[in-house]
């Protein structure tokens, strides 16, 4: 026999050899909650917990604006971009930043621009003629020779040096590997 003393508390009595037993029944309820899912974000900081790590312009820019909880859309719009185009930025894929964009985003990020640029874009930041120059020279090979060796012209070569055009990442890619 019960005896409900409230919602969740009951007496229990049973007979036993001609006595009566009492025993105390409580009903207690848990609430199952479900397995936190991981955003994107959590799941990004579990796997990269230190900007170290990063070797990508793309996921510099990810880690920073995921440590400063900041929407894709927020950046673009502090840097003067479409969202599509900032969405493209966070790309692994994608290969050059544009230096006046990425100085508005560190701005942002409040971090310094070096702290977003992989190899490649630093090698631009830093000045890509000079360091060609000083690489075709430590070959001791002419303008020519050089682009010969590249699979350019010299005229292209010429243009890297001035800072005229920027040099492919494929190609800066190639002539980092030769120089090592």
């Amino acid at each position: 026999m019960f005896l409900k003393i409230s919602d969740s508390l009951y007496v229990f009595s049973n007979q036993k050899n001609g006595q009566t037993i009492y025993s105390p029944f409580a009903i207690h309820s848990f609430q199952f909650l479900r397995p936190k899912k991981l955003t994107d974000a959590e799941k990004f900081n579990i796997q990269y917990p230190n900007p170290a790590m990063l070797t990508t312009t793309a996921d510099k820019l990810r880690y920073y604006r995921y440590k400063k909880s900041l929407l894709q859309r927020e950046v673009a719009e502090y840097a003067g971009i479409n969202e599509s185009t900032y969405i493209h930025y966070e790309n692994p894929e994608h290969d050059y930043y544009p230096i006046d964009k990425l100085s508005r985003i560190a701005e942002l990020l409040e971090v310094d621009i070096t702290d977003l640029l992989d190899e490649y874009n630093r090698f631009l930041y830093d000045g890509q003629g000079w360091q060609i120059r000083k690489i075709r020279k430590s070959m001791g090979l002419t303008q020519y020779q050089f682009g010969k060796l590249y699979g350019v012209s010299a005229g292209a070569v010429k243009r890297w040096e001035s800072g005229k055009v920027r040099v492919t990442k494929g190609t800066w890619e190639r002539i980092i590997k030769e120089k090592n």
